[in-house]
């Protein structure tokens, strides 16, 4: 309750600053009127990213009930002042001052990118229209807060029991050990399976059993809809359609012709053509590829397993099998050489290398579960440049998926410095009693991943709020140090200072090394045709939703999987349901920022390696600068090409793949 009441005292004071200063009038100035406001609209979000947070680490009926509570009303109150006039007008009279030209880059973007939005949420529309705007994205963020919500639940809600060990022949040490610690926990005998993703991964990469990895894909394909085996109260079927009508019809009201158009005005990609030509450009050079992997993995699957038909639960698990014949090297062989304290330390190693910054664990008390850490972030100058939370393992009470989020922002005023904070969320398996986490090499690519998000934030030398870290940065480009920062995963001198065998010891071995590479590009097509999937089919939906069509989504979906899907799709599948990148998590219209970031971080990496070096300093100097220190205070495109030299090269992810 204490969280509430904080929220709802800032919403009236907030609102109390903005009612009064408009109506004192006089000149409004970056010092009386911009930064009071940066600096405002801070504290609302850092006391908002804490309910939002504990609705995502430790959901319980209470805390969900406070943030069901609060959301409406911080929708709200972003909604009135994205409509109020006068505020608008005051943003203007600043942009039109004699002051503005004096203005620091990223001053005059602090003031840019509001008057830019306010166009965008309909400033200029009637009061009716802006009413009926109000409504509608208030009840938008209500349904996107429920679509996740029926996610996480339904996933809490199945389990499989097993009780004959002969069943679960394949699984790892560890998975068998995590099964089993599940099942006492929930008073079950042997063994429970559960579709939190590493049971789910272990399952479908690991065990055998067809019919199991049958059993476990179809709960977990249907998750969230009518068709779910534990129930259908939690069918996102209705908000799927709702949210869909909402987004169309805000669209309308701004007189964009879908909600894609509307989404790309604050993006890298400026038009949806833009985007579909990008889209299918790969998916022409992805997909001749891909169908010559499935029919080698199909091949294998006839002469190893005797099987005339591969169904799409036996795609993860052979595919296993297929690369560990290939090149000798499996999950879990690699698992051995990556514990979590030799992975935190290289990776930490890795940041210093390229950064110069020093990550140490900070003690911390009253946290929401005993297992997170606290670090700080100096710089060479002993300067603290942020802190993060690391919250690794998978509870029933969290949300899946790996993600990170700002705790603070970081502002600066004169002498007066507030660090920015980050929150980093992962859903690997937790550590039996007594051992240590053992990851696989694609969590590892996980963590460094959400790590170089983590070092997006930190890093910032912006102290204004709204364009700090990850603040004000446009959604196709943001995953670009993310992805980047995944390179060093795949680098000889970089994996050494992250791999110590969990027995001998050892680092990863020259042979296994050798290996691990080959395989890098294993299945390739059919990983960019699968992405390439997701993105069409949000894209899709956000571009032609005008329609409005009966099952106008599930349609859109499988007119996709014609063009995509190398395997026959079970009927009962109902994949959407689930997605919640872009049901509630941000990616609406967006989803092709995974593979157009990848572009970027091919191109970025290539300038990284132009002079054979790992840990090429200068370069890093560069990309601190240019891109990790700037937050959004310029465009993208711009930091971009300040960094590079030039815009981004679409045939470098293609080298990257080896499909050029």
């Amino acid at each position: 309750m204490e969280i509430e009441l904080a929220i709802t005292t800032a919403l009236d004071k907030n609102r109390a600053f903005i009612k009064n200063r408009l109506a004192e009038g006089s000149q409004y100035t970056w010092d009386n009127f911009i930064w009071p406001l940066e600096r405002m609209e801070a504290e609302l979000s850092n006391l908002f990213a804490t309910v939002s947070h504990l609705d995502s680490v430790a959901n319980t009926p209470e805390i969900h009930a406070i943030y069901q509570k609060v959301l409406p009303l911080i929708t709200l109150y972003h909604t009135e002042m994205s409509h109020d006039k006068k505020l608008y007008q005051a943003y203007k009279s600043v942009k039109e001052s004699s002051d503005y030209v004096k203005y620091n880059e990223a001053q005059k973007k602090a003031i840019d990118n509001p008057l830019r939005d306010f166009k965008l949420s309909g400033i200029e529309l009637p009061d009716d229209q802006k009413e009926i705007l109000k409504k509608l994205n208030v009840e938008l963020s209500e349904l996107e807060s429920q679509f996740e919500q029926h996610v996480l639940e339904s996933t809490n809600a199945w389990g499989l029991e097993i009780t004959d060990i002969n069943e679960l022949k394949g699984l790892s040490v560890e998975a068998l050990a995590s099964a089993a610690e599940k099942a006492k926990t929930k008073q079950k005998t042997g063994w429970l399976l559960t579709l939190d993703y590493p049971s789910y991964h272990a399952v479908m990469t690991s065990l055998e059993s067809s019919a199991i990895r049958r059993t476990v894909y179809e709960a977990y394909s249907t998750r969230a809809s009518n068709l779910f085996p534990a129930g259908c109260q939690w069918d996102n079927s209705p908000l799927i359609d709702k949210i869909m009508q909402h987004r169309q019809q805000i669209a309308a009201i701004l007189k964009f012709s879908s909600y894609a158009a509307l989404a790309l005005e604050t993006r890298m990609l400026k038009t949806p053509a833009v985007v579909i030509d990008f889209l299918s450009q790969l998916l022409e050079k992805a997909v001749v590829v891909a169908k010559k992997e499935m029919i080698e993995l199909q091949v294998f699957s006839k002469e190893q397993y005797q099987l005339e038909t591969v169904n799409v639960w036996d795609v993860a698990f052979l595919s296993e099998k297929m690369c560990q014949e290939q090149y000798s090297i499996s999950e879990d062989l690699l698992r051995q050489y990556f514990p979590e304290p030799v992975v935190l330390s290289g990776l930490f190693t890795i940041a210093h290398q390229l950064y110069g910054i020093k990550i140490t664990e900070v003690k911390a008390t009253d946290l929401w579960d005993p297992s997170v850490r606290l670090f700080e972030i100096v710089d060479s100058e002993q300067q603290l440049r942020g802190r993060f939370y690391l919250d690794l393992y998978a509870r029933s009470n969290k949300r899946g998926g790996a993600w990170v989020a700002n705790a603070k922002f970081k502002m600066e005023e004169k002498n007066d410095i507030q660090s920015p904070e980050i929150y980093l969320s992962m859903n690997i398996a937790k550590p039996t009693q007594g051992k240590e986490a053992l990851l696989s090499h694609e969590e590892v690519l996980t963590l460094f991943h959400e790590f170089g998000h983590t070092l997006h934030g930190l890093l910032t030398k912006i102290g204004y709020p709204s364009l700090a870290g990850l603040e004000g940065v446009a959604w196709d480009g943001i995953e670009l140090p993310s992805q980047l920062m995944e390179n060093w995963c795949w680098e000889e001198e970089a994996l050494k200072l992250i791999t110590c065998h969990v027995e001998t010891k050892e680092t990863l071995p020259a042979d296994i090394f050798s290996n691990l590479m080959a395989s890098k590009n294993f299945q390739a097509g059919l990983f960019l045709v699968r992405q390439l999937e997701f993105a069409l089919f949000d894209f899709n939906i956000h571009l032609n939703g005008s329609e409005n069509k009966e099952n106008f989504v599930q349609e859109t979906l499988d007119g996709i999987r014609a063009k995509t899907a190398l395997l026959p799709v079970p009927a009962f599948n109902r994949f959407q349901h689930s997605f919640t990148h872009i049901f509630s998590g941000g990616y609406s219209a967006g989803y092709y920022s995974y593979l157009w970031s990848e572009v970027l971080s091919a191109d970025s990496y290539e300038f990284f390696k132009h002079n054979g070096q790992v840990f090429d300093t200068g370069v890093a100097k560069n990309f601190l600068e240019n891109i990790l220190e700037k937050g959004g205070s310029r465009d993208f495109m711009d930091l971009f090409i300040a960094f590079r030299g030039k815009e981004p090269d679409v045939n470098a992810l293609l080298r990257q793949y080896h499909l050029a």
